[in-house]
């Protein structure tokens, strides 16, 4: 029943006057997930978000950092990161509700960043030059550590940003994730700890941007796929991505 009363809301949400919001439904993270869903039940191979055997997607995934807080008061401590969608062989809720530990024997470990006509975020609070893709990938560098997963061995290791064409056209995206802009910044902040972080820099950081994908995909060549494949599906997930073109502008 409370499943329904939910529902029932829905077709207001595009009348003239809603009563709530629009852009809490038609946005960029229930299109990841729509999208991402969609894949792993169509089984496409060879796609930065096809979702491999044994593994599976989660979105709002805590992700651990490697400048967790030393002590109470930490200057330069940050807390983890929340990515949009990950895919891969992993666990959830093993620790905090929605933390990842990534399997030991994974071969495929994708984050994903879902934008809309906003850039990525520009740093945390001790270092402000610390963009979203810098954290994002070092923080997948802390997941593999833990997991004791060696870079080298994945199959596919990935971040990749999805926004609409235009942004990715513009080069919103193109200096952050460019992967000497991506070292410099993790570089930097791991200066900062004065030795401190210099083992996990060079055995696992680096390792990592070694082997590491980072590209953006525009949402109109993924719906464009999804269209050739599954028509219906991707014709609805059309009308679903010009709505939140129009609510988050």
């Amino acid at each position: 029943m409370l499943l329904k009363s939910f529902l029932d809301l829905l077709p207001d949400i595009e009348q003239e006057t809603p009563n709530f919001p629009p852009a809490i439904l038609y946005n960029e993270g229930w299109l990841l997930r729509l999208v991402v869903d969609w894949f792993y039940h169509s089984k496409i191979p060879d796609h930065p978000l096809s979702v491999p055997g044994g593994g599976h997607w989660f979105s709002e995934a805590r992700l651990p950092s490697a400048f967790l807080p030393r002590f109470n008061g930490d200057p330069l401590a940050e807390a983890h990161t929340n990515a949009d969608g990950v895919i891969g062989q992993f666990t959830i809720g093993s620790k905090g509700k929605t933390d990842l530990v990534l399997n030991p024997d994974a071969n495929h470990f994708v984050v994903l960043e879902a934008k809309m006509y906003s850039g990525l975020s520009k740093g945390v609070t001790h270092a402000k030059y610390f963009d979203q893709a810098a954290r994002s990938v070092a923080c997948m560098a802390e997941v593999l550590k833990r997991a004791e997963c060696t870079p080298a061995t994945l199959s596919c290791l990935g971040f990749h940003v999805l926004a609409p064409d235009e942004q990715i056209k513009s080069r919103t995206f193109s200096r952050n994730i460019d992967k000497r802009s991506i070292v410099g910044k993790v570089e930097r902040r791991v200066s900062s700890y004065e030795g401190e972080r210099d083992d996990w820099f060079r055995n696992w950081f680096k390792p990592t941007m070694e082997r590491i994908e980072i590209r953006p995909i525009s949402w109109e060549a993924i719906l464009n796929l999804i269209i050739e494949k599954d028509s219906r599906t991707g014709k609805s997930l059309e009308h679903y991505y010009a709505q939140c073109l129009v609510f988050n502008t």
